[in-house]
């Protein structure tokens, strides 16, 4: 028989009278357990409708997927149906099949393994987007929520007590959460120190906010690691599908876009379009913030700090001023967070540096010589963290003319406590060139009063909020005088910021404060206003 020269399954199936009959099958068909009687075939009971549908159009060849059997047992088959020309008076055709069962088996279970996480056994983000798109259809996003969870202290954990410890605690973690979970609700580990929950709303948002209080309970017992116990702590952003136009994959990408505003914020965190817009925002002020400082497109003002006792302009604060290419007046406020976060407050402050002293150097030359007013550039604790700044410094002055002596460096104190013994080391270099350094917004930060005696700082800058109604406030006069008492016990200056009447003025030089600032003097000036203003002021 020819059929059995085929190497796979073949029948030759024909409808007579209405019913099928098998002309010919060969040896592979009936081994394959698919030639019992006619009638009875799983070809027949399982493909009967389709081998019709063929034999009644106008197709001579027709290529389908089919399964058949249970889900343990589940055979899976390529199957042909084939004929020399359509003709319904002779309702006959030739199939076969190929087994596929080994092949799709074999691919079933790579793609499990690929969608799964090796240590957890949990879906990893690979499986967890297909929870999500098997899971949420267009019209019930807003039955579903995703929460993702990262975990605080995860790797020092890691850092400090090797791989090993850093698996263990993320396998206890994933019971623990596990444990949080209602039965419907999917886990999945997202990668790293990172989980992933879908969860299904039963009552509407509010289930959310009680799976997060629930996992933040799971995990505030400590985790038993070695001889150590250790506490981990996470944060949570949820992203709700009702506020979802997209994909589901977008859910991930909101809920982790929350999850970094819950770092910050110390708080479970929902995802709002809002907050993504703020986003966009600021990626498009930071393009265009990019585009000013490579362009030159930046300018510095410059306002006066006088001394209190003869009112003489003793320096100019200089502060960043951008006007974008479409005339519109960004406040520090807005660039300068963007600039620290995207780390263009390096060639920012660069900048700065490099105009502040051509400034002097300016002013130098129009007053016929070397004059001794000085100007104060602020130092981020970005900059300070990635910059050489002693090198930045001094290079600045030296293409200038200008000595160390003229240059106030101005710091915050968060700045100083990001890496003491680094940022010592740099005041050291930068006193070694004459520079003063002042520390700026005194009282709003650490206050630690160790660096004030350790580091080479001249000079206490007292923030604005401290000195703003400081007449009518009696607890602001009391934390001014204790800052002037402390600043003169250490043998420091001290500026007062937002002195705007000479009433306050007085009253500050009274109590033994050493400069002003603030608009009393003036607001911030251009370089040229502001030299006009000195040569008047000091004449």
């Amino acid at each position: 028989m020819v059929l059995d020269l085929l190497p796979v399954p073949a029948v030759i199936v024909e409808i007579r009278g209405g019913k099928f009959h098998f002309e010919a099958l060969n040896r592979p068909f009936r081994m394959a357990g698919l030639g019992t009687v006619a009638m009875d075939s799983p070809v027949v009971r399982l493909l009967g409708m389709r081998i019709r549908n063929f034999l009644e159009s106008n197709e001579t060849h027709l290529e389908i997927a089919w399964q058949f059997g249970d889900e343990v047992d589940c055979r899976y088959f390529r199957v042909m149906f084939a004929r020399r020309a359509a003709n319904r008076a002779q309702m006959r055709c030739l199939v076969t099949l190929v087994d596929q069962t080994s092949e799709l088996r074999t691919e079933y279970s790579l793609r499990r393994e690929m969608a799964t996480d090796s240590l957890t056994g949990l879906p990893n983000r690979t499986g967890f987007s297909d929870e999500l798109e098997n899971a949420i259809g267009p019209d019930d996003r807003a039955g579903h929520a995703v929460l993702v969870i990262n975990l605080d202290r995860f790797s020092r954990v890691n850092a400090c007590m090797g791989g090993l410890a850093g698996d263990e605690l993320l396998i206890s973690v994933a019971r623990r959460l596990k444990g949080a979970l209602r039965g419907r609700d999917v886990l999945a580990r997202m990668g790293g120190d990172e989980f992933g929950v879908l969860l299904v709303l039963d009552d509407g948002p509010n289930d959310a906010l009680h799976v997060a209080k629930r996992v933040h309970a799971a995990l505030a017992n400590p985790f038993r690691l070695s001889d150590f116990e250790i506490r981990v702590d996470c944060a949570i952003g949820i992203a709700m599908g009702a506020d979802n136009d997209g994909d589901p994959e977008d859910l991930i990408r909101n809920a982790q876009f929350a999850v970094k505003r819950a770092k910050k914020s110390g708080r479970t965190e929902v995802y709002h379009t809002r907050a993504f817009d703020i986003a966009r925002e600021q990626f498009g002020i930071e393009t265009e913030l990019r585009r000013a400082i490579e362009n030159g497109q930046m300018t510095l003002s410059f306002q006066p700090i006088c001394d209190l006792a003869s009112g003489r302009i003793t320096s100019f604060e200089a502060l960043a001023r951008w006007t974008t290419e479409d005339g519109v007046k960004l406040s520090p406020n807005d660039f300068i967070p963007v600039a620290e976060e995207s780390g263009l407050i390096v060639p920012l402050g660069r900048w700065a540096m490099e105009e502040a002293a051509r400034t002097l150097a300016i002013w130098d030359a129009q007053a016929g010589g070397a004059g001794d007013v000085k100007v104060a550039v602020n130092l981020s604790a970005i900059q300070l963290q990635r910059d050489q700044i002693p090198a930045m410094v001094k290079g600045a002055l030296d293409r200038h003319g200008i000595c160390g002596s003229r240059l106030t460096l101005e710091l915050t104190e968060s700045a100083i406590v990001t890496d003491p013994d680094r940022i010592a080391q740099t005041m050291k270099a930068l006193k070694d060139l004459g520079a003063t350094l002042a520390m700026d917004d005194f009282g709003t930060g650490y206050s630690n009063l160790a660096y004030l005696q350790k580091l080479p700082i001249d000079l206490l800058k007292i923030d604005r909020s401290f000195v703003t109604g400081m007449l009518a406030d009696r607890d602001k006069i009391a934390i001014v005088r204790a800052i002037l008492s402390l600043a003169q016990a250490l043998g420091m200056q001290t500026t007062a910021e937002g002195i705007e009447t000479n009433e306050l003025a007085q009253t500050l030089a009274a109590l033994g404060c050493t400069y002003g600032q603030g608009y009393l003097y003036a607001r911030p000036l251009e370089a040229d206003q502001a030299f006009q203003l000195l040569t008047e002021r000091n004449a």
